[in-house]
């Protein structure tokens, strides 16, 4: 004995057809095949509830069941769930969840205006362009919004009209077995609208290509990888849609001097030895201008100073980073024989006053710890 239609959906006989509604929603997304692949009771429960659902929400068919129960049904000729094309228009809200058609308001939207798409174009600037700023103008090739229909793709004094192929839906439904199966119309490509009647400007794609010069202002403190929204510059939106958005990614060319990490800034200073054995004050150039160091006597290579605010602005404020400088102490090539002279008096003073002495000890305690590791 089949069950009570009622009984199935877990409403009363008085229900009204909002509360049908919501009843067999929630029904229908708890036992939907595509929910519950491969259980043969979720499946059953779905027919049980759809062919509950196509009878109780047709008004003409509930009064036959409401008086003469399913005999009375059977003899009005309904046969029990087969097509279930209106089941899913009524419900495109859910089925829409599961298989991307359905409902007035998908339908609405797919009829209505349609925004652009954001476009995205790469950038190459300066490496001081990109700590201090800069205004930088590119020739950008993109579709427009067409001027002649106004993005709706028809010649001016003719409208689209519904797809004969789905009615407006913008879905084809076919049935395989006990299911209706639903691809997008192949006329309309889904937007349940055909234009009969193209514009010549832009051939009904409601879009035209231009060209046209755009202004980036580039804030200080931008690297590579940055990426920045210029709204509205994007491609043109169709229908009476907006534009979409541009995306403008940075790639910064390396410098030959300083190097950059994050907001920290790193340069080798060279440095002549006498300099740096006597100590010296000298400039330093920075990314912003001069700046004095001092090098203190005896300063060797590899040694660090730091320059603080010396760095690249931050992009949110407060402030810059710092700037590292490390000393490269340079040694003098193609001495004449006046200098080789006096550097060899040098060396012999280095030893009068036991600096060689020092030097050749550290050197004699590295090999005999090498050689001591080696030996084990």
């Amino acid at each position: 004995m089949a069950r009570d239609y009622y009984e199935i959906l877990g409403i009363g006989r008085s229900a009204s057809g909002d509360e049908i509604k919501k009843s067999y929603r929630k029904l229908a997304m708890k036992y939907h095949p595509d929910r519950n692949p491969g259980d043969t009771e979720a499946e059953n429960a779905f027919k049980e509830c759809t062919e509950a659902y196509e009878v109780l929400s047709d008004q003409q068919k509930r009064q036959i069941y409401d008086n003469y129960g399913h005999d009375g049904l059977k003899n009005s000729g309904y046969q029990g769930p087969g097509n279930f094309e209106d089941v899913f228009s009524s419900f495109g809200d859910i089925f829409g969840d599961l298989f991307g058609f359905g409902s007035s308001r998908t339908q609405a939207r797919r009829n209505g205006p349609i925004a652009g798409n954001d476009l995205r174009y790469d950038v190459t600037i300066d490496f001081m362009d990109a700590v201090h700023g800069t205004n930088k103008e590119v020739e950008l090739t993109r579709r427009d919004t067409c001027w002649t229909c106004e993005g709706s793709g028809c010649r001016p004094g003719y409208q689209r009209e519904t797809c004969p192929s789905c009615n407006g839906r913008g879905q084809v439904i076919r049935s395989q077995g006990f299911f209706q199966v639903s691809s997008t119309c192949p006329q309309c490509k889904g937007e349940g609208q055909i234009v009969t009647h193209p514009c010549e400007d832009c051939s009904g794609s409601g879009l035209v290509a231009q060209t046209r010069k755009i202004s980036i202002k580039i804030p200080a403190g931008v690297d590579t990888g940055a990426r920045m929204r210029l709204r509205g510059e994007g491609e043109g939106g169709r229908r009476g849609g907006p534009s979409g958005d541009l995306y403008v990614v940075i790639d910064v060319e390396p410098h030959d001097f300083f190097k950059r990490e994050g907001e920290m800034i790193y340069c080798q200073f060279p440095v002549p030895m006498v300099e740096a054995a006597l100590g010296t004050k000298t400039e330093v150039v920075t990314i912003h201008g001069k700046k004095k160091l001092t090098i203190p006597e005896g300063a060797q290579s590899g040694q660090i100073f730091t320059l603080p605010g010396e760095g690249v602005p931050r992009l949110r404020g407060g402030g810059r980073g710092d700037m590292i400088v490390e000393l490269q102490v340079l040694t003098p090539t193609n001495l004449c024989d006046e200098q080789k002279k006096v550097l060899r008096e040098f060396d012999t003073l280095c030893e009068k006053h036991g600096q060689k002495q020092e030097q050749e000890g550290f050197f004699a305690k590295l090999v005999n710890d090498v050689i001591g590791r080696n030996n084990l």
